[in-house]
């Protein structure tokens, strides 16, 4: 049985990082004082020393679930703030969630983290999915979201159902699919990344052959594929007076230097005007800021430089409160223009994923 090489190997990692040891230690023996205690009193501070045991056990687990419960509230909060802001996120019933049956014995399976903007996913995520459809023809395309949260939020505001990683991967089996390709809409090959190969490889033994594309941001020619479709994209305001900023998501993981590699290149290649900016890492709003305020433009255009233009995008971005980059930079005296649109709506961006595609369908034959 056929196994991509990109699974067993990611997932033996994965196995041996887990693996640690453990041991137990003996108390030394009580005094002859102690020894000599009766046994009903023996038997007492037995008793209490496991009351006291459970009680502590009882109060840890109730910590965790009360942990748990606040990030699951802070989880429901942050998916309905769309709503509570006013965001028209359009029409969800022109996209198509792909999460249909019938499935051939090929499956190309795009997962991405997700977004419960409407009209965002139909011309992002969903315009990746189109394209792989109509390279790949032998290969049915099918969607799956890593955040079950936007997949729970779309659900219960539009009615439309998507599937999550489990849900699309059981499909793929209880339809007889014996190739499967999958290929995630990251940006990056980070913990998320990582974590749906191991995800993945749970189901591996149910296929044929199991092979995963890359992500955006991962060869050097994957760099500057995109430095070209940004700049292309956003030429027409580079004027020499304005500062065109790109916001990306960040992480606190070795992945977020994705994001510098990305400003260097920019820099070497003559687009001093242009700047890379983290929404929850480095560089941050205030990096960028610094870096603009030291030159004399009079403009700031923003973009996200993520697939899908969603809540970061419209609020930490784009949004009127006095934190957003838009705020901060009009607070500095610059006039902005703010560009609402993912990466997935690039044209250029979509070839770089069919690419990966590609390479992940031509290890099924080897």
């Amino acid at each position: 049985m056929k196994k991509s090489s990109v699974i067993t190997a990611l997932l033996l990692a994965a196995m041996l990082t887990a693996c640690s040891s453990g041991g137990s230690t003996s108390a030394p023996a009580d005094t002859a004082a102690e020894s000599a205690q009766p046994e009903t009193t023996q038997a007492e501070t037995a008793q209490e020393t496991e009351t006291e045991a459970e009680s502590e056990e009882t109060t840890a687990e109730e910590t965790e679930d009360t942990a748990a419960e606040t990030e699951e509230t802070k989880g429901e909060e942050a998916a309905e703030e769309e709503d509570e802001e006013n965001y028209d996120t359009g029409d969800a019933s022109l996209d198509d969630p792909r999460n249909q049956d019938g499935i051939g014995e090929n499956e190309l399976l795009v997962l991405s983290f997700g977004t419960s903007f409407n009209d965002s996913r139909r011309l992002t995520i969903g315009a990746i999915e189109s394209s792989l459809a109509d390279s790949f023809p032998e290969y049915d395309v099918r969607r799956g979201f890593t955040a079950n949260i936007i997949i729970d939020h779309v659900a219960k505001r539009d009615g439309e159902i998507i599937d999550d990683v489990d849900q699309a991967m059981q499909r793929a089996l209880d339809n007889g699919v014996k190739n499967l390709v999958v290929q995630p809409t990251h940006l990056m090959n980070g913990l998320e990344y990582n974590d749906l190969i191991a995800q993945v490889g749970q189901y591996a033994d149910g296929f044929e052959s199991v092979s995963f594309g890359e992500p955006l941001l991962t060869s050097d020619d994957d760099f500057k594929r995109v430095e070209t479709a940004i700049t292309d994209w956003t030429k027409e305001y580079d004027d020499g007076k304005t500062a065109i900023v790109f916001m990306g998501h960040g992480t606190e993981a070795d992945s977020n230097a994705v994001y510098q590699k990305m400003q260097d290149l920019l820099t070497a290649d003559g687009f001093a005007n242009y700047y890379i900016g983290t929404v929850e890492a480095t560089p941050s709003v205030d990096d960028v800021l610094a870096l603009v305020q030291a030159g004399e433009y009079e403009r700031v255009v923003l973009e996200p430089l993520m697939v899908v233009a969603g809540d970061h995008a419209n609020n930490d971005m784009a949004g009127d409160e006095e934190d957003s980059w838009k705020s901060i930079f009009e607070a500095n005296g610059y006039n902005v223009e703010v560009l609402l649109r993912g990466l997935g709506e690039n044209e250029q961006i979509r070839e770089i994923y069919k690419d990966h595609a590609q390479a992940a369908i031509d290890k099924v034959s080897e």
